[in-house]
């Protein structure tokens, strides 16, 4: 047994965010730009052409734009289910429309619609960050192009991109309608508190699509270091309420126009203080008037409404669990991971249900059951004792729930939840005060994904498992982790759990590391190979005391 393992103090550590200060994880970051065609994709699969209504406010609003002299041509920049085209199309029949989306389900959309013409819509899939419009469209033959609701969904530094992109098809007289979210919008202030922060006013939702919030500064020194003068620049104003959810939310979104420079004076920025609050004025005062894009029946979700949870069935053997945990579109927002099941927990579960001598009739402890404990539960039906615990008190709530409604005594009375924060000193007192002996199992599935969390795992570890002077057997007190290496690599736990005292007595899939060990893990499969495993990417590791 290691000497300074008894000397150390335990650290303790808050696995779990309970403030709001940490944002959207850089992995995150990456892969909501990475996948954010899938998110949008997925978002159309759902809502269909229901979210968003037809922009009749288009003609009141800009109709002296579309109206003139022969046909003109437009070009409508992400256009969803086609809730701007099919109006523009009504109202202006002469003109044509280019329409183009990176969602290829949105663009389908706008193909099968009741109104879609090839004579008069040509629908297309573009990535404006990546894709060459000109491909698509000649260079210098569209008279307006109509950005709604669509350059919010792009990250803050391709946005020029997007700029210059469009402004290659534009004629040299070419205009920009604009309309978009502000910041101050509802949504950003919801958003900021769910600690969604991508960056500086740019968010992600609980269905991973992105969203922007315009100041008008930044859109008129966007507009206008990529080639455009402001024409026009307002601020929309407008409570939004919703009775059926007793919701009302207060609206902000910028409008404007905006025109390819010809490199003559623009008298707009030159006055642009005075010019806003008139424009601003005007607006609110027509706020009974202003048409607001969202629907109705589905606007909370715009608006960072409350995360639901949803149940998922889990069978093992002729045990079936029914668990509650946080609804998949929205645990990748999560800052808790206890709120999800890992593949971990349904590996070990389904090892304990084949292999009931690793638990039978001993005390059983797991470390960060998250809100399933389906480990914990199956320990349970064999086990003299079984303790679950977490250190998120959302987790810890819904463990208790999913509990409740999966087991009946005498199984529900031989398990007890928890909550164990890794090094807390009053929180390993009151676990021990229910079971002084120490025990005889330790479990613990994906806990070795923070470096921060290693320490003050093996050390808590330490303090509950049951003390062993003798030579580690496979009946001997253990400590089993199941995990997929992320961003603590093996070496990192091993040598932590030395010091520690614990010693590496087999792992899995790698094969035996001592002769000694017997196969211990080994013997929990089947040698046909025939189990279920949920990931090859997950690894077993089986230590005892030295």
């Amino acid at each position: 047994m290691a000497s300074n393992a008894k000397e150390e103090p335990v650290p303790r550590l808050q696995i779990y965010s309970t403030s709001g200060n940490g944002g959207v994880s850089p992995f995150w970051r990456e892969k909501y730009e990475k996948d954010a065609k899938k998110y949008w994709d997925v978002f159309y699969k759902r809502h269909q052409d229901k979210f968003f209504k037809d922009r009749h406010y288009l003609d009141k609003e800009w109709g002296h734009y579309f109206f003139g002299a022969g046909r003109k041509t437009i070009l409508e920049v992400g256009c969803g289910a086609g809730n701007t085209i099919f109006p523009l199309v009504a109202t202006y029949p002469d003109n044509f429309v280019y329409a183009c989306d990176f969602s290829p389900r949105a663009v389908n959309l706008v193909k099968t619609h009741k109104d879609f013409r090839d004579s008069h819509v040509s629908a297309f899939v573009c990535d404006l960050t990546v894709d060459d419009l000109n491909d698509h469209i000649s260079p210098s033959s569209v008279d307006i192009v109509t950005m709604i609701f669509v350059l919010s969904a792009v990250s803050p530094e391709k946005m020029p991109l997007v700029l210059q992109n469009v402004r290659k098809v534009l004629k040299p007289s070419g205009i920009v309608l604009f309309r978009d979210y502000a910041t101050g919008d509802l949504a950003q202030e919801r958003l900021t508190c769910k600690d969604q922060k991508i960056s500086e006013n740019f968010y992600v939702r609980g269905d991973g699509t992105r969203a922007f919030y315009f100041s008008n500064e930044f859109l008129t020194s966007m507009f206008k270091e990529n080639g455009f003068e402001v024409e026009e620049l307002g601020l929309c104003c407008k409570q939004v309420e919703n009775r059926s959810r007793e919701l009302v939310m207060n609206r902000r979104w910028v409008q404007a126009v905006f025109r390819t420079s010809n490199g003559t004076t623009n008298n707009f920025s030159a006055n642009t203080e005075a010019a806003i609050p008139v424009k601003e004025k005007i607006l609110k005062d027509a706020v009974n008037n202003v048409e607001v894009d969202i629907s109705d029946g589905v606007a909370a979700e715009m608006f960072g409404s409350t995360p639901s949870n949803d149940n998922e069935i889990i069978k093992l053997g002729d045990w079936s669990f029914e668990i509650t945990r946080l609804s998949k579109e929205h645990q990748h927002t999560c800052k808790s991971t206890g709120l999800m099941i890992w593949e971990s927990a349904r590996l070990m579960a389904s090892v304990l249900a084949r292999n009931p001598p690793i638990v039978s009739g001993k005390r059983v402890l797991e470390l960060g059951s998250g809100c399933a404990g389906i480990c914990s539960m199956v320990a349970a039906r064999y086990a003299d004792l079984v303790i679950s615990t977490d250190g998120d008190t959302k987790a810890l709530d819904l463990l208790t729930q999913n509990v409740t409604s999966n087991l009946e005594p005498p199984f529900f009375d031989k398990l007890i939840v928890r909550k164990l924060e890794w090094g807390n000193k009053d929180h390993i007192k009151a676990i021990k005060e229910v079971n002084y002996r120490g025990f005889d199992i330790i479990i613990g599935t994906d806990v070795t994904y923070i470096a921060e969390a290693i320490s003050p795992l093996f050390a808590t570890a330490k303090e509950l498992i049951l003390s062993n002077d003798g030579i580690c057997k496979d009946q001997e007190p253990g400590l089993i982790l199941c995990h997929v290496i992320r961003r603590v690599d093996e070496p990192s736990i091993l040598s932590t759990a030395s010091q520690f005292g614990f010693k590496l007595v087999d792992k899995w899939p790698s094969g035996n590391p001592t002769a000694a060990s017997q196969s211990i893990i080994n013997s929990w499969f089947a040698e046909d190979g025939s189990d279920y495993i949920p990931s090859t990417a997950l690894n077993i590791l089986y230590f005892c005391l030295e």
